[in-house]
């Protein structure tokens, strides 16, 4: 990346973390049940409601407990089950469609992240219908209040129910991309560990990975704050401590609500410190070839910690004494080592790969194109790649060694 894009992107960085103690943030109020759910509604004077949420989730039964809360409660609703993985414009347009024809008052994002963010994404449609999705791209694009909106996670892995982000895909394009707006942030969370009761252990194993990703792109960035610091270690704690054992065994209560926790802490982070190159490649490979968020981030996250060399050094090393996998008088670079090491072996162990095949060489450089376009200048990661040092990080995880090998070469050197 040539000096002048890199200073202009510090700038913008620097400006966004001094704007921090200004902005409207906020932190969800948690319920701990859908129980719950119906009487606050009650309280808000809304009688018909949007429930937006997945196929697999819909098919499970998941949403009997607060239908059958709802209707106890007289509250009327409308469902909205046809949210994909990464979820659509067309999602959004039909859920909004629905959400107009009947009337409804408030969303309830009831899913993983999909389905949150398609909700957040219905809410920002119905408060300006006449600006487009596409158009709602980027940072405080919508800046009006949209209906209230309860996120219900089933998930244990993206923080949706606590940022003000929602990444959704042009169904025409299959470009994926961010919406930033602080009207996004869910008034109300209810983190419910029974809902992740029966979540295969493949998805409790990458949606963890995927806060575990959250955590640590917060934590290594440069826009940080004590309060992101210390959401972002509680949150490596408890995932280290937890997602095995979740894993293992779906049963365990105790870890799930850990995991739950954890997530939250996580996405409360990330929404003010932002993420980082991570993030940016997994959403391009998302938008492109439709793989899962999470999955996508496990793989790379070992990847581009590595590709960060020594800017990521201390803060790693941090990060490793928190979780007690070293000393303190451990040197920076092999208590990094270690912390990566950690990463590569919860992957190993929950079964999730190191590469992700499917990745065509041809299609690379214009993804690493797109992901440099999401990431800079907005993400405030620890050490810049234009794109053509980001097509390494595609190379790695696609398993081309050829590409791949020298995606180390800038350790060692400062950069801004």
């Amino acid at each position: 990346m040539n000096v002048l894009k890199k200073v202009y992107c510090r700038v913008f960085q620097t400006a966004f973390r001094l704007a921090i103690p200004l902005l409207p943030y906020r932190t969800p109020k948690i319920l701990h049940t859908v129980s719950e759910v119906p009487e606050l509604l009650h309280t808000k004077n809304i009688q018909q409601v949007l429930i937006v949420t997945d196929p697999m989730i819909y098919a499970a039964g998941l949403t009997k407990t607060l239908e059958q809360a709802l209707k106890n409660r007289n509250v009327s609703y409308t469902i909205y089950e046809k949210t994909v993985a990464n979820p659509t414009t067309a999602n959004v347009e039909e859920a909004k469609q629905l959400y107009i024809d009947r009337k409804c008052q408030a969303l309830i994002g009831f899913g993983g992240g999909s389905s949150i963010d398609c909700a957040k994404i219905v809410g920002a449609r119905v408060a300006k219908p006449r600006k487009s999705v596409a158009k709602m791209k980027g940072i405080l694009q919508i800046r009006k209040k949209i209906p209230l909106l309860i996120a219900v996670p089933t998930t244990a892995g993206t923080g949706s129910e606590t940022t003000l982000a929602a990444v959704i895909t042009d169904s025409e394009t299959r470009h994926k991309f961010p919406i930033n707006d602080f009207s996004l942030i869910p008034p109300y969370a209810v983190l419910d560990p029974n809902l992740t009761r029966t979540l295969p252990p493949a998805l409790t194993a990458s949606t963890g990975m995927d806060a575990l990703t959250h955590a640590v792109e917060a934590y290594i960035g440069r826009s940080t704050t004590r309060e992101t610091r210390a959401f972002a270690i509680q949150a490596v704690q408890l995932i280290f401590g937890n997602i095995e054992k979740a894993f293992r065994n779906g049963e365990d209560m105790d870890a799930r609500e850990n995991m739950l926790n954890a997530a939250f802490l996580a996405g409360a982070a990330f929404t003010k410190s932002y993420v980082g190159y991570c993030h940016a490649v997994a959403h391009s490979l998302g938008g492109k070839y439709n793989i899962p968020h999470g999955l996508a981030n496990a793989v790379l996250l070992p990847v581009t910690l590595e590709a960060y060399g020594d800017s990521v050094y201390k803060k790693l090393k941090e990060l490793a004494v928190a979780a007690g996998l070293c000393q303190e008088t451990m040197d920076e670079k092999t208590a990094a080592e270690a912390f990566i090491r950690k990463i590569k072996d919860l992957n190993r162990a929950m079964n999730i790969p190191e590469t992700l095949p499917n990745i065509q060489s041809a299609d690379i450089p214009a993804l690493a194109r797109c992901a440099d376009r999401e990431a800079n200048p907005l993400y405030p990661v620890p050490r810049f790649m234009d794109a053509e040092q980001l097509q390494r990080l595609y190379y790695a995880v696609q398993g081309d060694v050829r590409h791949a090998g020298n995606r180390n070469s800038n350790t060692g050197r400062k950069t801004a």
